[in-house]
């Protein structure tokens, strides 16, 4: 099948990658676009995962502001340069990332960051509902990981699911921005301001 521009040029709309890369995609896969996408998500996410210990020393703040004003956002994300942090792209997903912290409320960014103590409550709140079942004890200890792992996805802005996209996480977001700006990218931190909410 011959590659077209067109069909190139389509292709590099919708993944951010270069020309030759898009080229080399459809050549790779028949010309067949899905496959071609897929190629290049793979490609792009393994370059992204070379660069994951680079230092992030740049970046931007960003602010969601909802309608009303009585709840805001804030989000830092870094990257390796102010090149990037410049791009319409990099200041999109710090906005995006400031919505989703707005919308979904996320408490923690990442399992690592929940304090033991909450996990150790989690942990005997689901082995006290696992009471008296005779369940053995491995079916128990799946069932408790189940639990933590939904609680996880609840509350860890990395694993939560993208309010713009249900079906990637914030992480896989991130991961994809990071691969077509060609940078590692990395989220900070992050604070949600409701009025009068307790902090």
């Amino acid at each position: 099948m011959e590659i077209t521009a067109t069909m190139i040029k389509e292709l590099r709309e919708q993944t951010g990658a270069g020309v030759l890369d898009c080229k080399k995609a459809l050549e790779t896969n028949g010309g067949d676009f899905q496959k071609a996408i897929a190629y290049l998500k793979e490609k792009g996410l393994a370059a992204a995962a070379k660069r994951a210990d680079r230092e992030v020393p740049e970046g931007v703040i960003g602010v969601y502001v909802h309608p009303g004003s009585r709840v805001a956002g804030l989000v830092e994300v870094n990257c390796e340069t102010d090149f990037v942090a410049r791009t319409d792209e990099f200041q999109r997903l710090a906005k995006d990332l400031a919505m989703h912290v707005v919308a979904m409320a996320p408490k923690y960014l990442s399992p690592e960051d929940i304090p033991a103590a909450v996990l150790e409550e989690k942990r005997r709140a689901a082995l006290s509902e696992l009471e008296g079942t005779n369940k053995p004890a491995e079916v128990v200890e799946k069932i408790v990981q189940g639990k933590l792992e939904k609680f996880y996805n609840e509350v860890c802005l990395l694993r939560q699911a993208f309010i713009k996209d249900e079906t990637m996480t914030i992480q896989d977001l991130v991961t994809q921005v990071a691969a077509r700006v060609g940078e590692n990218t990395r989220i900070r931190r992050f604070i949600r301001y409701e009025v009068g909410e307790e902090l």
